[in-house]
């Protein structure tokens, strides 16, 4: 016996096997409806569990599933199948779990939600319908294609199945030239420092459809203002490092007020 994580906090001997915990038949219809679930007493003895249908074995969760009141898990189109194969006179207790021989059908006087959801799904197929006391409903039968009439080609040299389709490139030129001008030799060449600026004086130039407004041109001077001031300063820094290492008078070997050794 565990506590179901719901809302609704109910006392359960139900647990799914796939994600290890306690589940009421709420959560199991709503959350785990395509998880293997038994009872708590079966994981504890054995914990291994199919993941797959049992009539066609391949995954449950691939398909639409459905659940018997025995709580195992089938493909519905694999149950409906299997069903579908009995003779119209079975009479409902000869339809059975494939997996345990229970019962498919759930008792009437049995309430809850995996009973409601089997009900609900057995009431769309005539041979279940039959088991519940329900009234047929018609099938619709699907019509079958019409052959197709070979008497209407007249000619049929004139039709060639592995002609090669013809493809047509609806790019425009612009873009393929720009895409064709990509090289990828060039993708990763050092650029030079100062790049980014004379392509976008590049670009300026190249296009003059939209010329550069007042507040551009104020923003790019002040950027080359601010550029030749610091080549200026890094100059004049320089020239002054180089005329002070060759300045005499800087020299305090050569000054004759400082003295230099032993007094």
């Amino acid at each position: 016996m565990g506590l179901c994580k719901c809302p609704k906090r109910k006392v359960t001997n139900l647990f799914c096997f796939e994600h290890r915990v306690n589940v009421c038949e709420h959560c199991l219809v709503a959350n785990h409806a395509k998880c293997i679930v038994q009872s708590y007493l079966q994981w504890l003895q054995d914990s291994d569990y199919n993941p797959n249908c049992r009539l066609c074995n391949i995954p449950l969760a691939t398909r639409e599933t459905t659940r018997l009141v025995c709580y195992d898990l089938f493909h519905w189109a694999c149950l409906n199948e299997r069903a579908s194969q009995l003779p119209r006179n079975t009479a409902p207790a000869g339809y059975q779990c494939p997996s345990c021989s229970g019962p498919i059908f759930p008792p009437a006087n049995l309430a809850g939600p995996v009973a409601s959801a089997l009900r609900e799904k057995l009431a769309t197929v005539n041979w279940a319908r039959a088991g519940l006391g329900l009234p047929m409903i018609d099938e619709v039968v699907s019509p079958e294609p019409e052959p197709l009439n070979t008497s209407d080609f007249s000619d049929w040299s004139s039709f060639n199945a592995s002609a090669p389709r013809k493809v047509y490139d609806t790019r425009d030129d612009d873009r393929a030239s720009g895409l064709h001008g990509d090289c990828d030799d060039d993708k990763y060449r050092r650029r030079p420092a100062l790049g980014w600026l004379a392509q976008l004086l590049r670009s300026r130039a190249g296009s003059r459809k939209r010329p550069l407004t007042l507040l551009q041109r104020a923003g790019l001077l002040l950027l080359l203002g601010l550029l030749g001031f610091l080549a200026l300063l890094a100059l004049m820094s320089r020239l002054g490092r180089a005329a002070a290492d060759s300045d005499p008078n800087l020299d305090p070997l050569m000054n004759p007020h400082i003295r230099v050794g032993p007094s």
